[in-house]
């Protein structure tokens, strides 16, 4: 790694940037493709991908190595419409209204995937700190595999902490553990 550097994109931008976000899926989520887990393939993955991108508000960022695209993240602010927590056990939450968006409350941090070569290198900490650093929500949230330890370890370690669980609408979706960050950003996270 010579050179890490990040392109910052929205929506317009990141649905020119397809074919790029569509390598670094096969290539950081090889192995769940290969053990034919539906969620994972590429097509449906690229389907979330085109509905996340129509987004006027989404935010993504894709790190380069020198001219090499070797990550990505994104995400975007949650509006007060939005279905982003139908489905949320609550048992976990902890405070009242916790679910009430205004636009302007939540930022939802949907994927970051790292290609395989550049693995551990820490590359996905570096663009989720660039992509979380310049955003005026309160707090971001995530979903996680609670199975996915190496990812869950990392979030956990970067000060995100669990709330509840949640089964998305998507087409074979397992359950996630839903997991939140103060923001803004501190030297710590």
């Amino acid at each position: 790694m010579s050179g890490l550097t990040f392109a910052r994109i929205d929506a317009v931008g990141a649905r020119q940037q397809r074919e790029i976000v569509a390598g670094i899926h096969r290539d950081a989520y090889a192995k769940r493709i290969a053990s034919g887990d539906q969620f994972n393939e590429p097509e449906p993955f690229m389907a979330r991908f085109d509905n996340y991108s129509s987004n006027p508000r989404l935010d993504l960022v894709i790190a380069y190595d020198d001219a090499e695209p070797v990550g990505q993240i994104w995400g975007w602010p949650v509006r007060s419409t939005s279905p982003t927590w139908d489905g949320l056990d609550t048992l976990d939450v902890p405070e009242p209204r916790f679910t009430e968006e205004d636009g302007t409350r939540t930022f939802a941090l949907s994927e970051i995937m790292v290609r395989q070569s550049w693995a551990g290198h820490g590359i996905a900490h570096a663009m989720h700190d660039e992509l979380l650093s310049r955003r005026a929500e309160r707090r971001a949230m995530l979903l996680v595999d609670p199975e996915n330890s190496r990812a869950y370890n990392a979030y956990t370690s970067w000060g995100w902490y669990r709330v509840g669980r949640l089964l998305p609408s998507w087409p074979n979706a397992p359950y996630f553990d839903v997991l939140i960050l103060d923001l803004p950003l501190t030297r710590d996270s």
